[in-house]
């Protein structure tokens, strides 16, 4: 499964961003807790959206969390976002 597709795909069907990167860095990760070798563990995401301009950050954050569902939650270890 392609994390980085679906999470890409899911804020941008959600938020309409007019910027979105969303970076697999997993492998940066190797040797610490949570990662599994031959899995995509942790992320980060940049993002920038009309949406969150009148949002604090921590409603921005809920907001992605929830659009990318419990279930997608799970199976991600690391999960950074820095709004832009």
């Amino acid at each position: 499964m392609n994390y980085v597709s679906i999470i890409d795909e899911t804020l941008r069907k959600t938020f309409e961003p007019v910027f979105l990167e969303v970076v697999d860095e997993s492998e940066l990760h190797r040797g610490h807790i949570g990662f599994k070798d031959g899995t995509q563990t942790h992320f980060k995401v940049v993002i920038r959206a009309k949406i969150f301009e009148k949002m604090s950050r921590v409603s921005r954050e809920r907001a992605i969390h929830k659009a990318l569902g419990s279930s997608m939650m799970k199976n991600i270890h690391a999960l950074s976002i820095k709004f832009q």
